[in-house]
């Protein structure tokens, strides 16, 4: 049998080739005027795309069938999206409005948890911006958070999606909801991630496969995907996001919060960082109330190495100065403090800050010193750690991470 023998091998041989030029194209935008020129992030941001191509048709293909739903970690220590917190995980799961669905597990012990219907992806927002890149972009319909779901005492649940309303836990769905979105937000190492499945409950039979005209949706799928993210990142946040990029090396004034941000149970802020080996940034501010989180993340706002490095903070593994101000510092290789943000050698870089549950966001001040003067410039009983104690750090950022992703 050769080309040309089945009836859609055009069609198919076409759809392959598209989806080639455009993995190229995206491929180009590692060379854009936001990506530095720089040996570690030019190859940044080839770990960047590559690590999307991965998923590309996990989204497009193999997760695709809301009759037949999977949830998707679409983030995790090897696999980064634009914007990806450190010290959450994130699952999707595609579903339409008119089946009824069961997600169902362990509730685990993350501090924070949301699950978000999310409906139609608009082609304008409702600010008049187009959205973000598949599959975000979407507008949250109906959600539920941790403290609202009802579980054994053990710590397991179900929560019924869509369909008639159904005791204890159910979210609605309309006609035009399309996706089930799950963010666990964890705050120390021992924090345990929730266990879930999710199922559609009338599927009476097996998940058939894929024809060729599937196939060929999920190529023009899977390359607007990696061509979206691969041009959407960080450009997206500069032109639309709030954030400044020509303001380097100080948070907005305001944060991200409005009726979209508030479903989602957070408030957000996102400054671009620019630092010479010699330097070093102090990002300070009041220690204050609720689940708050620091992410260190390379010029496509993917986060860093958050396996190994230290490279994210939360309340539980920060320590506060004696005047009650918490001061991360950003810098090349080790100061020898305990809040130390590891750069990964970038010279340039974005950092979020995200606060949920309880009290409010802090106003945050950023200070750009000497790295030789990084001690004057800092109170005299900030938090030192000595290289033994570094290396138990990352230990137990290890072992907390695998865990939460089962590695």
């Amino acid at each position: 049998m050769a080309y040309g023998d089945c009836p859609d091998d055009a069609a198919l041989k076409q759809a392959w080739g598209q989806f080639c030029d455009r993995l190229k194209a995206a491929g180009e935008k590692a060379f854009k005027e936001t990506s530095p020129a720089d040996p570690l992030q030019r190859a940044d941001a080839f770990r960047f795309l590559t690590q999307n191509l991965g998923q590309a048709f996990d989204l497009a293909l193999e997760t695709k069938d809301t009759r037949y739903p999977l949830l998707h970690d679409f983030c995790n220590p090897t696999r980064k999206l634009g914007g990806d917190c450190a010290d959450f995980a994130y699952h999707q799961a595609w579903i339409d409005g008119h089946s009824a669905y069961r997600l169902f597990g362990n509730r685990g012990s993350a501090r924070f948890l949301n699950v978000t219907v999310q409906g139609p992806r608009p082609e304008r927002m409702a600010n008049g911006n187009p959205p973000l890149h598949e599959p975000f972009g979407d507008v949250p319909e109906a959600n539920l958070f941790g403290h609202q779901l009802q579980a054994d005492a053990a710590g397991n649940f179900e929560l019924f999606i869509g369909g008639p309303e159904r005791s204890p836990n159910w979210l609605p769905t309309t006609a035009g909801s399309r996706k089930l979105f799950l963010r666990q937000g964890f705050d120390s190492w021992e924090e345990r991630p929730a266990t879930l499945s999710i199922e559609r409950l009338d599927m009476a039979a097996p998940k058939p496969l894929p024809t060729p005209e599937v196939m060929v949706a999920a190529m023009g799928w899977a390359g607007d995907f990696v061509t979206g993210m691969a041009t959407d990142w960080p450009d997206w946040s500069f032109a639309y996001g709030g954030v400044d990029a020509s303001n380097s090396n100080a948070f907005p004034a305001g944060l991200a919060d409005g009726v979209e941000d508030r479903k989602r149970g957070r408030a957000a802020a996102n400054m671009v960082w620019r630092i010479a080996p010699d330097e070093a940034l102090i990002v300070e501010f009041d220690a204050h109330d609720g689940l708050w989180m620091f992410t260190n993340m390379g010029a496509f706002m993917n986060s860093m190495d958050y396996l190994y490095r230290p490279v994210s903070y939360t309340p539980s593994r920060t320590k506060v100065d004696d005047d009650g101000r918490i001061r991360l510092i950003i810098a090349h290789d080790d100061p020898g403090y305990h809040n130390w943000l590891d750069s990964q050698g970038f010279g340039q870089g974005n950092l979020t800050y995200r606060h949920m549950l309880e009290g409010a966001p802090a106003p945050i001040a950023t200070r750009l010193v000497h790295r030789a003067d990084l001690a004057a410039a800092l109170p005299a009983d900030s938090a030192r750690v000595t290289p033994q104690e570094r290396l138990a750090q990352m230990q137990a950022r290890i072992t907390g991470i695998r865990q939460r992703y089962g590695l």
